[in-house]
């Protein structure tokens, strides 16, 4: 029998997980998993140790049960690896942007376990920043301290509101920083509110920020904000909320790239964000690894523009039905 490794934090989203975790494990034998699970602790990097145990033990299947915070350390434990288990996710954050791009259910954890159920499977991009690696997003810039500056317990308890709180606090202290930003075909030198880099469409709970990310096609969507002001930044987020309309402002560059690096021109500190907590300070180089892990996902309900992989199926389909034709036509003759 396969086996699997729940690791899961205790104490996010009001602790359904631990409450629910019988049925969870039900869920996972029932698909073929001898099934156990592991509570991560206080200790620093204590969900990313235990995922690379579990993978170098020859465990099929790690489950990442938390926050967007949880999923970050399990996918540090296993991506380094050269044989790297199968990824499952059990949302139990505050914005949880990887399941929400993965189509996996947000509000109920027995549910997102039950998705391993359709035995359906994709192979998504992963991040590496560094030595570092993330799922979902890279950024910096001051805005960029939103969500790893809220407490834990104003997550747990106030959830999505304890960001507006926040966000409400830092506005008096937005200001661009001097930056060069290098990628694929380009740079960008000057300065800027912050920028981002975005694996799936999914960023703060947002889908129209990155409208055209793709999830397995090697391409972070880099994003640029030039502007500096309050007025500026208000302005562009109207444009997003309306359809995505800031990817044609003036002020946002708006790039596919495989890599990138960034650094402060000045003596500003350029922190970056991965995946929704502190990862360091620029210089810092990100390269996006194609297809790096495979994901347990809701695959049917995920839009065909956010896979390549359907571009390319659909391509060798036409490709097929065009030689088929070609034939006929020709036996004709």
């Amino acid at each position: 029998m396969k086996r699997a490794r729940i690791i899961y934090n205790p104490t996010s989203g009001r602790e359904l997980v631990k409450r629910q975790l019988v049925d969870i494990l039900q869920v996972y034998e029932e698909a073929g998993y001898e099934t156990s699970a592991y509570a991560t602790t206080p200790e620093p990097n204590s969900a990313r140790d235990e995922a690379r145990r579990a993978a170098l033990d020859g465990f099929d299947l790690v489950i990442a049960a938390g926050g967007d915070g949880t999923i970050n350390e399990v996918l540090n434990g296993i991506a380094p690896l050269d044989k790297r288990p199968k990824l499952a996710i059990i949302p139990a954050g505050t914005t949880n942007d990887y399941a929400r791009a993965l189509r996996i259910p947000r509000e109920d954890p027995l549910e997102a376990a039950e998705v391993i159920l359709k035995h359906k499977t994709l192979r998504m991009d992963v991040g590496k920043a560094n030595d570092t690696y993330f799922a979902n997003i890279a950024a910096g810039g001051l805005l960029t301290e939103l969500t790893y500056s809220v407490p834990s317990k104003l997550k747990t308890l106030y959830g999505y509101f304890a960001y507006l709180a926040k966000g409400a606090e830092l506005i008096p202290r937005i200001r661009p920083v001097d930056m060069r930003i290098e990628y694929d075909d380009g740079f960008f030198e000057g300065k800027a509110s912050m920028f981002f880099l975005a694996l799936t469409n999914s960023v703060g709970g947002f889908e129209q920020i990155v409208p055209d990310a793709q999830l397995d096609d090697g391409k972070f969507t880099l994003l640029i904000i030039k502007a500096g002001g309050v007025a500026d930044l208000l302005q562009i987020g109207a444009e997003i909320l309306n359809g995505g309309k800031h990817v044609d402002d003036h002020r946002v560059i708006y790039k596919k790239t495989s890599k990138v690096s960034a650094m402060p021109l000045t003596n500003d500190q350029l922190m970056i964000n991965l995946d929704g907590e502190y990862g360091g300070d620029a210089p810092m180089s990100f390269e996006n690894l194609k297809q790096h892990i495979e994901v347990i996902a809701n695959v049917d309900d995920i839009p065909d523009e956010a896979l390549s992989s359907r571009d390319e199926k659909k391509l060798r389909e036409y490709e097929a039905k065009f030689i088929e034709e070609a034939d006929k036509l020709h036996d004709k003759k």
